[in-house]
């Protein structure tokens, strides 16, 4: 781990929707430490400033990929770097999603919209051990079908049960329209013996979490990314505090059982 970015340079760049980029990025010297799946790293965009951003990829050469929603003035600049820009990386930071906790269960992992990329390499993870975890499932939920990403690769996906949901359709729509939550019946596992993980907006996230846990999936046994304003990324400035947890070091994964309480507060 360190304090000053590490500079990385964007060796490709691939647009997801109108206001979303994946980057992938590859050590212009000495690579920084294994990043493990829901882990993050403070991106810093040189003359505008830095901000977390969750690893949707990690390559065996020390590179990383980010996707990147132009949201802000950070955001917004890391959206339009171009192959050959350089930007600094801090990390890793946080906990992950300790896949290797659902090894000889089932996995259902629901994500909504962005939060499809801190998932991906779980996902993938998962996929590449076919004899370590029982049936693996993917649900997606966007609101529209322009805010989908990475269609190309879901579609390619083996697992169980992948299904696709929008809020709003547009008239080339042919998939499910509704929420992702819709979904959970179609997936091929029996909760109580299964392990989830979401990633998503905080509503989606509460709303997903208590719909496993009515079908009999325990708190303890669902992972959830939650996200806060980071700043320093270290536990020292306290702005991502949610409660007793500050979500750059005891987050931003964490279970079920620890979160609800907390997301349970009014404007907590």
């Amino acid at each position: 781990m360190t304090n000053l970015p590490v500079p990385y340079r964007v060796v490709a760049r691939r647009p997801e929707t109108a206001d979303t980029v994946t980057l992938r990025l590859e050590p212009v010297a000495d690579a920084l430490g294994d990043f493990a799946p829901g882990q993050f790293a403070m991106v810093h965009c040189f003359g505008r400033g830095e901000i977390p951003v969750s690893v949707s990829s990690v390559q065996s050469t020390g590179g990383l990929a980010h996707t990147v929603r132009a949201v802000g003035a950070v955001s917004a600049g890391l959206c339009e770097a171009r192959t050959a820009e350089v930007v600094g990386i801090r990390g890793p930071f946080g906990t992950g999603w300790e896949l290797e906790r659902a090894r000889g269960w089932d996995v259902v992992v629901v994500a909504g919209g962005i939060g499809l990329a801190p998932l991906r390499p779980l996902i993938l993870r998962a996929l590449a051990e076919p004899e370590a975890y029982g049936r693996v499932n993917v649900l997606i939920g966007a609101r529209t079908p322009a805010d989908l990403i990475g269609r190309e690769e879901v579609a390619g996906w083996r697992t169980a049960y992948t299904g696709v949901t929008v809020d709003r359709p547009d008239e080339d729509w042919r998939g499910d329209v509704g929420l992702v939550t819709d979904l959970l019946g179609r997936a091929h596992l029996t909760p109580s013996d299964a392990w989830g993980f979401v990633c998503g907006p905080e509503p989606m996230i509460r709303a997903t979490a208590r719909e496993l846990v009515a079908r009999g999936m325990p708190p303890d046994r669902i992972r959830v990314s939650l996200e806060r304003n980071m700043r320093c990324a270290t536990g020292h400035c306290g702005h991502c505090q949610l409660g007793p947890l500050l979500l750059c070091r005891d987050g931003p994964v964490v279970d079920w059982q620890r979160a609800e309480p907390l997301l349970s507060v009014r404007e907590l």
